[in-house]
């Protein structure tokens, strides 16, 4: 659950959602037995919690997948701490990890190394905070929404933008009207794809094909560990390196 350079992310990612359900299945089971430990068990109350089930139902997660990760509050979630890393990849591309762990030893050494191995630099926590927004990011399919209409009645919930791509609205908003935006979107009756708070970067840094595709497997191989939920950066991800990247 990488972000966030727009829409080419995303539609890479949908590209590879089959590949890697099962761990994207993993790490929203913990984020959605975390929130319920955190916040309680009914989503209607804890906005982080409806956050992370919406993006499951927007993964086409089972039903009965969420409420056994729901049942497992209190059970077993308690050992699990958040924490994040910031640092630099080549090409001074900036990365912030964000990390569920119920071993924190484990987590700062797997990280530390793909810094090490990959060429990056690990900095200290709030050194990069500077260079990332904290927004919501939802996405809900077109169907049969008339695009003015839908920003019409939507805009007031506290949007910040608006796209379409494709068949599907990306809305942006403060970290503030998220949920907000939200339940406004509960109250029109429409199913969102995913909705999640994304670190987005004030600006991207563009590189050649080749060096991006570079940065972004060594993105891959963080997202890869059992212990990373997010990882944000601030490339630009251009059609060239998404194509690369599916190539």
């Amino acid at each position: 659950m990488s972000g966030h350079s727009k829409w080419s992310t995303i539609k890479r990612k949908k590209g590879a959602i089959d590949a890697k359900r099962g761990k994207i299945f993993t790490k929203l089971i913990k984020e959605i037995t975390i929130a319920a430990e955190e916040g309680g068990s009914d989503p209607e109350t804890n906005p982080r919690l409806r956050t992370a089930v919406q993006t499951a139902k927007g993964m086409n997660m089972p039903k009965d997948n969420i409420q056994r990760a729901i049942n497992k509050a209190n059970k077993d979630s308690s050992s699990f701490q958040e924490t994040t890393f910031e640092g630099y990849l080549p090409n001074g591309i900036a990365v912030f990890i964000e990390c569920l762990t119920d071993n924190n030893n484990r987590t700062v050494s797997n990280i530390r190394s793909i810094f090490t191995k990959r060429g990056g630099s690990l900095g200290t926590n709030g050194s990069l905070s500077f260079l990332f927004d904290r927004k919501g990011i939802i996405t809900v399919p077109k169907g049969e929404l008339d695009p003015e209409e839908f920003e019409l009645e939507i805009i007031d919930a506290g949007v910040e933008e608006i796209e379409l791509n494709d068949d599907t609205f990306m809305i942006t908003t403060p970290l503030e009207d998220f949920h907000n935006v939200q339940k406004k979107l509960e109250e029109m009756e429409l199913e969102t794809e995913s909705a999640a708070l994304q670190r987005i970067p004030n600006d991207t840094k563009e590189l050649p094909v080749e060096d991006a595709v570079q940065i972004l497997k060594i993105v891959e191989e963080f997202e890869d560990d059992d212990d990373v939920q997010n990882v944000f950066h601030n490339l630009e991800e251009t059609e060239e390196v998404a194509e690369a990247m599916d190539s």
